[in-house]
């Protein structure tokens, strides 16, 4: 009876160390926009925290996002406006996707 203790209390103490230094490293903001040369940059900001990519062929991943609500801020080439969405919500180890982001002139 007393090994199985000692078992399963070392059991339980490789679980929480594990826990314990797991890797989070947050979650992700990705999207696509319309046309694909139509933007060159995003930002997502949080407070006084902000994050930016590049945008490749049309499509953008903001990777390392903490958990929180963002403001993403497309950065649009001329002759189109940059967009700017409000209350992107991120959560840990979870991919945001706001889908296809269509440019207007």
């Amino acid at each position: 009876m007393r090994s199985v203790r000692v078992s399963i209390f070392a059991l339980v103490a490789a679980a929480i160390a594990v826990l314990a230094f797991r890797n989070t490293d947050g979650g992700t903001i990705s999207g696509k926009v319309a046309p694909l040369d139509g933007a060159s940059m995003v930002w997502a900001v949080k407070d006084a925290d902000s994050l930016k990519t590049d945008i490749a062929d049309g499509t953008f991943n903001l990777q390392g996002a903490e958990e929180g609500t963002y403001t993403v801020i497309i950065n649009a080439k001329m002759p189109f406006r940059n967009v700017t969405i409000s209350n992107v919500r991120v959560e840990e180890g979870k991919v945001t996707d706001l889908g296809e982001i269509k440019l207007e002139q």
